[in-house]
């Protein structure tokens, strides 16, 4: 009788644990504020100057903008180069940069994982043996004691601190993959950049190397006029001093060759003795005659950085959830099971406590971290806004250099036309007598220098359309599928 009295009394008291826990996770609320992702920006344009200028055909080479294209995951084909399209593939595939940041998403999957853990029961299991002296006087006993069995805990999360914790890691790991978004548009926009400037490089030096070959030849005219007393000493001079300004051209054209050169290698995760890319020409690269311009408000939902500062946003709105439910009490479960001995006797030991706990003073502790908290949403706010200013400025700064270097090319065109045209009457001239040779001389390098400004001027289109594609953040969604596939 006294047996079942206690049993029920057990039963009762474990009834009463389970429905008041019960009660409290099925009332129980997420403190702390859900997270709103902020408006769309108020700006409708990046530069309307820029923006009416290249929506439409030019007669210079400028390319036109559309807010009607999209943006190709594989961007960089805009440029139609078979061999520029290999070498990213190969830095995509080895580059050790990403390679990192695919590892840091991977250890945030798991902080997610760690992080959940803490929904469900926890189960561990625990044994303990030792040798124990009981009584006193004549009634001492010496014996053995053990306990071996399971126990099972259970956190309630009345106010959702453990949720909110959640959330805060799917931010963060949302926030590692807007990094290796970066990554990625940072790689194969560095890549097409230093493929372009190694065939500038090129194309500079060969023209540099014309501009010489043609100082040669002047020196050498100069020197036999002066045998036959049509020439000085101070022509044979300034045509020595011309070889030797243009001769210092070369060396800082080949230290930029070689730069290009060595960073395409590393980029593609090899030494630059290990791999040597192909040497880019410009005339393998197309100036495209359409460049995609996403508005204003659709920058803010595909450039990785501003998505980043939005996950950061993000985290950080969790992180007051977490603050404020460490200020509530918490209701946890707890049983155990054992099997345990004293001496001879052997049985079978259980309970289960139902236990609420909360703080009552803790010298203001709580509620700084609280403020704290706060004070690092308002701070990532903050930085979130600026990061989407910036980039507004950026894509209208890339948007004006379109206009003007197509104006520079234009004007660099113009400048090459009138130099061959002076060099042909400087020709004519000298032959009839009429002009000297020095003026033939100035024609030649006039024409050579009009090349290579043509060069560098066409360079600045083609590095415009990579700094616009990347302004914009590329569309690089897949970007981690095809690098971990």
């Amino acid at each position: 009788m006294k047996t079942a009295r206690l049993n029920h009394a057990r039963r009762t008291a474990l009834a009463a644990v389970l429905g008041s826990a019960t009660l409290a996770f099925l009332t129980g609320c997420m403190v702390g504020p859900d997270y709103q992702r902020p408006g769309d920006t108020a700006s409708a344009h990046y530069d309307v100057d820029a923006e009416q200028s290249l929506g439409h055909a030019r007669a210079d080479t400028a390319p036109q903008v559309s807010f009607d294209a999209t943006i190709d995951a594989d961007w960089w084909t805009l440029f139609k180069s078979p061999r520029l399209n290999e070498v990213v593939k190969k830095a995509i595939d080895g580059n050790l940069t990403l390679d990192a940041a695919n590892a840091t998403i991977a250890q945030a999957n798991e902080a997610i994982a760690a992080a959940g853990g803490a929904l469900s029961p926890q189960v561990a299991f625990t044994a303990d043996a030792g040798r124990q002296r009981t009584g006193f006087g004549a009634g001492r006993s010496t014996s053995n004691v053990y306990g071996v069995g399971p126990t099972v805990s259970f956190d309630f999360d009345l106010f959702g601190g453990t949720h909110r914790r959640v959330e805060e890691a799917t931010a963060l790991a949302d926030l590692q993959r807007h990094h290796f978004d970066a990554a990625y548009l940072t790689v194969t926009g560095d890549i097409v950049t230093d493929a372009i400037k190694l065939a500038s490089a090129r194309a500079q030096m060969a023209a540099v190397e014309a501009l010489l070959a043609t100082d040669r030849h002047n020196l050498a005219l100069v020197t036999s006029a002066q045998r036959f007393g049509s020439a000085t000493r101070a022509d044979i001079a300034l045509a020595q001093s011309q070889l030797a300004q243009d001769e210092t051209l070369l060396p800082p054209l080949a230290q930029q060759r070689d730069v290009a050169r060595h960073a395409l290698s590393v980029l593609a995760g090899k030494g630059p003795a290990d791999w040597v890319p192909p040497d880019f020409d410009m005339a393998e690269f197309t100036l495209p005659a359409e460049l995609p311009l996403s508005v204003p408000s659709e920058l803010a939902r595909q450039r990785p950085d501003i998505l980043a500062a939005e996950s950061r946003l993000h985290a950080a709105s969790a992180a007051i959830g977490v603050a404020t439910a460490d200020m509530y009490p918490h209701l946890q479960l707890s049983g155990a099971l054992a099997q345990a001995s004293a001496g001879a006797g052997v049985g079978t030991l259980w309970g289960i406590i139902g236990s609420l706990a909360g703080p009552v003073f803790d010298g203001g502790t709580l509620k700084a971290n609280r403020r704290g908290a706060i004070d690092a949403y308002d701070s990532a706010l903050a930085n979130y806004r600026q990061t989407l200013l910036s980039s507004l400025g950026q894509v209208a700064d890339v948007l004006q250099g379109i206009g003007h270097d197509a104006e520079e090319y234009a004007a660099q065109g113009r400048a090459l036309d009138a130099a061959e045209t002076s060099l042909t009457l400087s020709q004519e001239g000298f032959r009839a007598g009429d002009a000297s040779l020095l003026a033939v001389l100035d024609a030649q390098r006039a024409r050579q220098r009009a090349l290579i400004g043509q060069v560098q001027a066409r360079t600045a289109q083609y590095l415009d359309a990579v700094q616009l594609t990347v302004a914009l953040g590329g569309r690089s969604e897949q970007a981690f599928l095809r690098k971990t596939r």
